[in-house]
């Protein structure tokens, strides 16, 4: 069965699980573990991902992330890749590491957020690789320990969940560490990381309750954990995207392209806005070409640091900067 396109955008949550293949480990030991925290470090604050919840097991490992503006496909790719690369070398093998693609489910995060980042944090007890709670709150691999300040790891985003638990750091410490001793007893969720259409609408009793009511077709996607609502939502999200860079494609709309038409907008020759320099009219025109580029035509950020002699870091700022001038102005590809 062919497999799903992946659905992507910025500002999205998205629960990702990595797996070795043929279930094998993907960490050895703590160098190796380290190794992917310190690329972790690097990656988040480059490609302006938030990153909520995470724990590594030996063979597998979770993360809860809220992608950046590259979406969450650059970020894996640099980070997974990488890993492999020096896993690889370390341990003297070759092959693939991980199983197929890793796993990316997009989230509604009202009803959700709270839940997935228990569920990742027990990760290591249901796994047998910590005995208990108390263990947990000291397993330097996962994010549980960092929420209640016993780790410190500048990457993960403890004061967006945290919110969610109390109005100041202390309460919500232990209002957390309530609701996550609660869900030990809960086992795996397969309605979190599995189940497609019924797990779009809250498991088998809501689609019973749905068939008695008439309502036969409610949209559900396994790529997607919400409700039937957020699922059409995304789904037509991703169509529109797909339909508008179909679109300015067929139009003849290309790197080149892009900079004829900043070019006519800010009175340059497209050749200067694709040259270096720092002028700040120069910088303005390449900031907005950049925004089209990566928005509009999906153009990858490490294809466009290339073109530029740029870090990606470096054009993930150019874009969010390109989106806020073409938003304010009006400037639009038609």
């Amino acid at each position: 069965m062919p497999r799903s396109a992946r659905l992507d955008a910025p500002g999205v949550l998205h629960h990702v699980m990595i797996r070795g293949i043929e279930r094998r480990n993907i960490f050895r030991n703590n160098r190796d573990r380290n190794d992917l925290i310190e690329r972790l470090e690097i990656l988040l604050p480059e490609t302006q991902t938030q990153c909520y919840a995470w724990a590594f097991m030996a063979n597998h490992a979770h993360f809860l992330f809220r992608s950046g503006i590259s979406g969450i496909v650059t970020l894996m790719r640099r980070l997974l890749t990488g890993y492999a690369v020096t896993f690889n070398k370390r341990h003297k093998r070759h092959g693939q590491l991980f199983q197929n693609r890793y796993k990316s489910i997009i989230c509604q995060e009202d009803p959700y957020l709270k839940e997935l980042v228990r569920y990742i944090h027990l990760n290591p007890i249901r796994g047998n690789r910590v005995p208990g709670l108390h263990e947990l709150s000291n397993y330097p691999y996962s994010g549980h320990s960092v929420l209640l300040g016993k780790m410190n790891r500048q990457w993960q985003n403890t004061e967006y969940v945290l919110k969610f638990f109390g109005a100041n750091v202390e309460e919500a410490r232990m209002n957390y560490l309530s609701y996550v001793e609660a869900g030990i007893d809960q086992g795996r969720r397969d309605d979190l990381v599995g189940g497609g259409l019924i797990r779009s609408i809250s498991g088998w009793t809501e689609l019973k309750k749905s068939r008695l009511q008439g309502r036969e077709r409610i949209k559900g996607d396994e790529r997607i954990l919400g409700d039937s609502g957020f699922v059409e939502s995304i789904l037509a999200e991703a169509n529109e995207k797909y339909n508008r860079q179909h679109q300015l494609q067929s139009l003849g709309y290309d790197i080149d392209k892009l900079a004829e038409k900043a070019g006519k907008l800010y009175n340059m020759d497209p050749g200067y806005i694709l040259s270096k320099g720092r002028q700040t009219q120069r910088v303005e025109a390449r900031d907005v070409l950049c925004f089209w580029a990566a928005r509009e035509l999906g153009i990858p950020l490490t294809d466009l640091a290339r073109r530029f002699e740029l870090s990606p870091s470096a054009v993930s700022y150019a874009v969010a900067r390109g989106e806020v001038i073409a938003k304010h102005k009006n400037y639009q590809l038609k």
